[in-house]
C-alpha cells in the first residue's frame, strides 16, 4: 500500500511539477531570450515529451487512484481524486493529440513577415486553448491531491 501511494504521489508530483516548470519558468524565458523561429522550435521539440509525461503520470495515478477508491477507506474522497485526475488526463490527451498537431501545422505563420491573417489568427486560438487546457490540468491535479490529502488525513 506504501509502494502505491508513493507512485501515485510521485507521477501526481511529476505531472504537475513539469507543468508547473514549463510553463512558468522555462516557455516565458525561452521566449524572452530567443528569437521568436527558434524559441517556436525548441518548445516544439519539448511539447512531446512534455505530453508524455502527462499520459504516463495521468494514467497511473488514475490507475492506483481507482484502486483507493475501491479497495480503501474514504471512498468519496479518492472517488473525487480519479474524476479530477481522469478529467485532467483527458484534456491532456485532446491537447496533445488534438489541439498539438493542429497548431504545429500552421506554427511557421507566426514569423512569416507578412502572415496570412487567417492562419495567425487560428494558430493564436489554438494557442489561447492550449493555455487553457493546461491551466485546468493543473488545477484538477492541485484538487485532485486537496481530495488524496482528505483521503490521508487523520480521523478524529
Amino acid at each position: 500500500m506504501v509502494i502505491a501511494l508513493f507512485i501515485y504521489l510521485l507521477c501526481i508530483v511529476c505531472w504537475l511539477g513539469g507543468m508547473v516548470f514549463f510553463s512558468i519558468l522555462s516557455a516565458p524565458i525561452i521566449f524572452t531570450v530567443l528569437p521568436l523561429a527558434e524559441a517556436g522550435k525548441v518548445v516544439s521539440g519539448i511539447f512531446p515529451r512534455y505530453y508524455i509525461l502527462g499520459y504516463v503520470a495521468g494514467i497511473i495515478s488514475v490507475i492506483i487512484a481507482l484502486y483507493f477508491a475501491v479497495v480503501r477507506g474514504q471512498r468519496l474522497w479518492w472517488s473525487c481524486a480519479t474524476l479530477a485526475l481522469a478529467a485532467a488526463l483527458a484534456l491532456t490527451f485532446y491537447a496533445g493529440a488534438v489541439i498539438l498537431p493542429r497548431a504545429d501545422a500552421i506554427r511557421a505563420v507566426v514569423v512569416e513577415p507578412n502572415p496570412d491573417a487567417a492562419r495567425k489568427a487560428e494558430f493564436d486560438r489554438l494557442h489561447h486553448l492550449s493555455v487553457a487546457l493546461n491551466g485546468g490540468v493543473m488545477v484538477l491535479n492541485l484538487l485532485a491531491l486537496l481530495a488524496s490529502a482528505a483521503a490521508l488525513a487523520p480521523r478524529g
